[in-house]
């Protein structure tokens, strides 16, 4: 059985993006520190498992990117939910890198219940299930009480006004903090586990 990760970049006051979805507050602060840490969590992944949006953001981006994320994000098989039925909007690929739009291109779109769909992925053997956010979709995927950790990395910055990842829940969800490291830029990774 694979474990469940949600991994998430937040604001100090707990926003995981602008108030219009903006996130270039979390890419100001960059430090080898914090790049190795996420590098290392997201090759240590079976599967990249994300929302309908996020996916085509993403999928517009790795195939092209020199970035050291590009790696694990092209090789790692992926699958999205998506809400939608039928055909959805296809990001715009402005070239193809070697073969790296073929993993995009063969990602599983999952519909119907999202639970089911969760539980038939963790059912599987491998690495863990990296869920990736957007805020929409993490905040679906929190009260199935399926994720098994939460991995956040906290910025060192204060949003006014922002998207919440909890916002939804109608009772609280206790977490224990299993791991914390602080990097040179003031970036800290925060590892918690359901109680």
């Amino acid at each position: 059985m694979r474990k469940l990760i949600l991994k998430m970049s937040t604001s100090l006051n707990g926003f995981v993006a602008g108030p219009g979805g903006e996130l270039d507050w979390m890419f100001t602060a960059p430090d080898g520190g914090s790049k190795a840490w996420q590098l290392a969590r997201a090759w240590d992944a079976s599967l990249h498992l994300m929302g309908r949006r996020t996916f085509e953001d993403m999928k517009g981006h790795w195939p092209t990117s020199d970035d050291t994320y590009a790696g694990p994000m092209n090789a790692i098989p992926k699958s999205y939910f998506s809400r939608h039925s039928g055909t959805e909007r296809q990001p715009r690929e402005l070239g193809r890198k070697g073969g790296a739009i073929e993993s995009w291109d063969a990602a599983e779109r999952l519909t119907g219940d999202l639970a089911a769909g969760v539980e038939r992925l963790k059912a599987m053997d491998g690495k863990p299930i990296i869920a990736w956010g957007g805020a929409g979709f993490a905040r679906s995927l929190v009260p199935t009480g399926l994720i098994d950790e939460y991995q956040f990395l906290v910025h060192p910055v204060a949003l006014p006004k922002g998207l919440e990842v909890f916002s939804g829940l109608d009772k609280p969800l206790r977490l224990d903090l299993v791991a914390l490291e602080r990097f040179d830029s003031g970036i800290v990774a925060k590892t918690f586990r359901p109680i």
